[in-house]
């Protein structure tokens, strides 16, 4: 009786997991892209080559136990934004008497200017590794994604953030830069309509048994690490669902989406995990990390290991995603 009622389970979430992982995805075919949209593929490819290599080669490991290390990267990206021509917002917080910064640019709305939508990466890595996908990668794009809306006028808000200590042993803690900014937020009652967190974006294979997954998502999902994910929660589905739609329109990167919940392992392992803790709807754009990725948090995540065409293809997807995500809803 208990073993028949267990299959009867199992069946039960089996559908509904298939549904909740599968059913959300939309029904689009894949664009042919215009010969402009490789010009722009290829300079974005030198670009985010350039931003990992001084991330995870001339700065290495970077986090408070190595405070000057974890400065100099922050210093990196504020240099760039000012270049680009944004005001740098610098959140300033302390951990282990060390001073940690989140650090913030956006475009105001014009239309709809307190709808913000938000794109953030973490900047720091594990004290023992160069971080060159995890999560030099994400904060290249971070970069490149700002450098390419600086220019436009948007409708809603788009802010791009970089947090600090999203890696242990502050995963998940009040000293988490992006549980820091996202209470702030909730405070100052923003209506952040979006949260994109960048995770570890570097890494694509096309070969069998190149991917895994945590239970039960392996019944459903191809075993070629060739593709991005984009993860949400249940509350996120209609997140996960409009911007990969976004994306597919645009771009002719594989995506797989998936909206389920949250305590599903890996589901929730990135700064999106914050802003859920906030009540705001989050995302996470990511290669799948360590259940694709063989160097994750190891000394061997360095910049020659990542796939450079694939992450600027990436990045061009995720910037046409959002450009209609700010720019015409």
């Amino acid at each position: 009786m208990i073993y028949a009622l267990f299959l009867i389970v199992l069946t039960v979430f089996s559908i509904w997991a298939y549904k909740a992982m599968i059913d959300i995805r939309p029904k689009v075919n894949r664009p042919k892209l215009h010969k402009d949209t490789y010009h722009l593929i290829d300079d974005l490819e030198v670009r985010l080559k350039a931003h990992v290599a001084v991330l995870a080669e001339q700065i290495g490991p970077r986090d408070v136990f190595v405070p000057e290390k974890l400065d100099a990267a922050a210093d990196y990206i504020c240099r760039f934004w000012e270049k680009v021509g944004y005001k740098v917002n610098d959140q300033t917080f302390r951990v282990q008497d060390i001073a940690c910064h989140n650090l913030a640019v956006e475009i105001p709305g014009e239309s709809k200017p307190d709808e913000i939508v938000l794109v953030g990466a973490h900047y720091d890595t594990v004290s023992w590794s160069p971080g060159a996908n995890d999560n030099g990668s994400a904060v290249a794009a971070l970069l490149e994604l700002s450098r390419l809306f600086s220019t436009k006028s948007t409708n809603r808000t788009l802010r791009f953030v970089a947090f600090a200590n999203e890696e242990p042993p502050f995963f998940k803690t009040r000293s988490m830069g992006s549980l820091v900014y996202a209470k702030e937020c909730r405070k100052r009652k923003e209506n952040i309509v979006a949260m994109v967190c960048l995770e570890t974006i570097g890494y694509y294979r096309d070969e069998r048994k190149t991917q895994k997954y945590p239970f039960p998502l392996s019944s459903f999902y191809p075993d070629r690490g060739n593709f991005v994910a984009v993860v949400g929660n249940l509350r996120s589905k209609p997140l996960v669902r409009s911007f990969s739609r976004n994306f597919m329109e645009e771009s002719d990167f594989l995506v797989e989406c998936a909206a389920i919940f949250g305590f599903i392992t890996g589901i929730d392992w990135s700064d999106h995990w914050s802003f859920w803790q906030c009540g705001y709807p989050a995302i996470m754009i990511t290669d799948t990390a360590l259940f694709r990725y063989p160097y994750y948090h190891s000394p061997e995540d360095t910049p020659d290991k990542l796939d450079y065409r694939s992450l600027a293809r990436v990045t061009h997807g995720v910037c046409v995603a959002l450009a209609r995500m700010v720019l015409t809803e």
